[in-house]
């Protein structure tokens, strides 16, 4: 198990410097208008809040560590559900899978990596979203850094705001996506 963490350590840090040298060569977003933008509520209901094996779309791969009081180290792997609304039960428009695992001893901090996987009749193909989840902060924003089908090689910003937690059993996160490079 800590091989397979240290290898995908090593491939995110691998992906995060390739992004970053391709997006430091790019024009300031800020000044830019999205080519496409999106609207999407990320819903993630956690194994290890009700114990509901059958409705769970997230667990834990591995265990906290013992530094400090804010799960440092805990890894959670994800396969969520994607709506247009705040509804859990609305029509999917995609998947979220990836993962997202704990990174500060002094507050709840998250580092997400994740593709979502749309099969609608709106849109085809993958995003591929990460970046660092400040999570007491109002926004944050996520790295779009790549995609297929109808976002092929997309780049982009995901914004993103807690908008309902239901202790440990339940989230929901509004997703406002950006892309300032469609092809």
């Amino acid at each position: 198990m800590k091989l397979l963490a240290v290898k995908l350590c090593f491939i995110l840090i691998i992906l995060v410097c390739q992004s970053q040298s391709v997006l430091a060569l790019k024009k300031n977003s800020k000044t830019m208008k999205p080519c496409k933008q999106l609207e999407l509520y990320y819903h993630d209901l956690l194994l290890e809040g009700g114990n509901d094996v059958a409705n769970a779309t997230s667990a834990a791969a591995t265990n906290a560590t013992k530094l400090g009081n804010f799960k440092l180290g805990k890894l959670i792997i994800f396969d969520d559900p994607m709506t247009k609304d705040r509804n859990l039960h609305s029509p999917l428009v995609a998947k979220a899978q990836g993962f997202y695992f704990y990174t500060m001893k002094t507050d709840y901090s998250a580092w997400f990596a994740y593709t979502l996987i749309f099969n609608s009749t709106d849109y085809k193909g993958t995003l591929n979203i990460m970046g660092a989840d400040l999570m007491n902060a109002d926004t944050r924003d996520f790295s779009v850094i790549g995609g297929t089908v109808d976002f092929f090689m997309a780049r982009g910003i995901a914004t993103i705001i807690t908008d309902y937690v239901l202790g440990l059993e339940y989230f929901r996160l509004k997703m406002n996506i950006k892309l300032y490079e469609c092809y």
